[in-house]
């Protein structure tokens, strides 16, 4: 397989595309002896539709919320973004439950907490599926949809309940990336979100007619390393970024898994050939490298939205659009500068925030924004599941929720808290394991590793999270309210408490990627 020189060739698609990870999941075991789901919290799967919709499901790698003009950005402009959320439903209280590539792309696939579906970290044996998940693809496969994957995949199980899928090995390159499309490598010329975007555009024009799809378009970008495409290398040049309030804030009395991290804008080795010295003195290679690296996380986001565009085009011409449910999403938040920081992780908000974008204009009043509800990356599952009139299998019903009736005007009970998670330690960035529960107002976190501490925000009176109100006597009994309501969730999620009780380990894999 060859892609043509121009950067905007064809690929023709090579094997039958399906590599099935799990034989004994078949239609009867997945659909048949998981059932329940509709008495399970699926109030509207009952309902008649028209048709089945077509599922888009886009996903950005390290885009924060606000990474995009729709949501307040000033600086970076994005009207594909923008115009998904002028024509759907914007969530603004949108999470994940695990900041960190692997994970939460394993939570997305199977509406599953990745304490439950393995994937907890993103590398070892920790960065394969357990034997037996269930994904959403596999389930609309087997319910005769055409089903595609295209661009980052990055968990060590191989893509299955696919039709089709192009991804790229581990992060993948920039430029001229190689892919992997259904187990053989291909390297195309060009710059890698073009070239995903180009294979989106052939999945959808090869795709079998007399079917609906469900195509997942993963994009690299903004992932390190930040190189953004030639056309876009200059936009920013003129401009000063705004550093963030917390820029310059004291880390000194934070836990010793945030102090201890390797995380700090100031030694990050990215832009020493981009014209940041590293010899300069301190302060002023973290004004220096902050300017670059923004701006150039900025600039690959600009290809994003550029590519984004060119689907969303495709989807009218072929009048595809009133009938396909469209999610535009980010596997987990990132720090921009807040607290001297980039990268994710930790339970703090610019980490663990992403943007959340749905549009169906079948069923879906558009130019809506809900900040009542929290909505989070693995109910991605249950809604395509909902709106595809697929059962859910019932042991996920404590994990995630459908967002149907949120966009469909409804007024449902929904959920006022839930669990965060991350387990990757002794690794790059070298963050140390913890967990916590948010609520609209309150954050509590745990960090489980010895010496164990704990962290409270006042969310509300504090947005900036500056202010640990777990000592503060006046707390108590919110903290230990927290407490309960974080073990509570444990159990309810099924987690197995094997991290409990995790002894401290020396880390030496030093910012190395992210």
């Amino acid at each position: 397989m060859t892609r043509t020189p121009s950067g905007r060739g064809k690929l023709r698609h090579a094997g039958t595309g399906r590599l099935p990870y799990n034989p004994s999941v078949t239609r009867r075991t997945a659909l048949g002896a998981l059932g329940g789901a509709a008495a399970a919290g699926f109030p509207h799967i009952a309902q008649p539709q028209h048709r089945r919709p077509n599922v888009l499901l886009v996903m950005t790698d390290d885009q924060r919320w606000d990474a995009m003009s729709c949501a307040g950005n000033t600086i970076l402009r994005t009207p594909n973004m923008d115009r998904l959320a002028a024509e759907g439903v914007r969530f603004a209280d949108a999470f994940v439950t695990n900041a960190i590539c692997s994970p939460s792309r394993g939570s997305i696939l199977t509406g599953l907490y990745s304490h439950t579906h393995g994937v907890t970290t993103n590398s070892g044996l920790s960065h394969y599926f357990r034997p037996g998940q269930v994904i959403f693809p596999a389930l609309l496969q087997q319910a005769g949809y055409y089903t595609a994957v295209l661009g980052k995949w990055h968990i060590a199980t191989p893509p299955w309940g696919f039709d089709h899928w192009c991804i790229l090995p581990g992060q993948g390159a920039y430029m001229d990336p190689v892919m992997i499309a259904n187990g053989g490598r291909v390297r195309f010329r060009g710059y890698v979100e073009d070239v995903i975007a180009d294979q989106v555009l052939e999945a959808l024009r090869n795709r079998p007619k007399d079917k609906p799809f469900c195509v997942l378009y993963h994009t690299k970008a903004p992932h390190r390393e930040w190189i953004p495409a030639p056309r876009f290398a200059k936009v920013y040049e003129d401009v000063t970024i705004p550093e963030p309030p917390t820029f310059h804030l004291d880390l000194s009395n934070r836990p010793a898994a945030v102090r201890n991290s390797d995380m700090r804008i100031a030694d990050m080795p990215d832009f020493r050939e981009r014209g940041v010295p590293a010899d300069l003195p301190q302060p002023e290679k973290k004004r220096r490298n902050f300017q670059a690296f923004v701006k150039n996380y900025y600039r690959t986001l600009l290809a994003v939205d550029e590519n984004l565009g060119r689907v969303l085009d495709f989807l009218d011409k072929e009048k595809l659009t009133e009938n396909t449910l469209v999610i535009y999403t980010a596997d987990n938040g990132f720090f921009l500068g807040e607290y001297g920081l980039f990268d994710k992780r930790f339970m703090y908000e610019p980490s663990i925030r992403v943007p959340m974008l749905v549009r169906y204009p079948a069923a879906v009043r558009g130019g809506r924004v809900d900040r009542q509800h929290m909505v989070l990356n693995h109910d991605i599952f249950h809604t395509i599941l909902d709106y595809c009139g697929i059962e859910r299998p019932s042991f996920t019903e404590h994990h995630g929720m459908s967002w149907r009736p949120l966009l469909e005007g409804k007024t449902p009970r929904w959920r006022d808290s839930w669990l965060y998670e991350y387990f990757e330690y002794p690794a790059v960035h070298c963050a140390g394991k913890h967990r916590g529960v948010r609520t609209r107002r309150w954050k509590l976190i745990h960090y489980i590793q010895e010496p164990q501490e704990w962290e409270l925000f006042d969310l509300e009176q504090d947005p900036e999270e500056r202010r640990n109100l777990y000592h503060d006597p006046a707390y108590k009994q919110q903290a230990a309210d927290l407490t309960r309501e974080l073990e509570r969730l444990r159990d309810l999620t099924g987690d197995d408490r094997s991290e409990d009780g995790t002894p401290p380990l020396p880390c030496t894999d030093r910012m190395a990627s992210g």
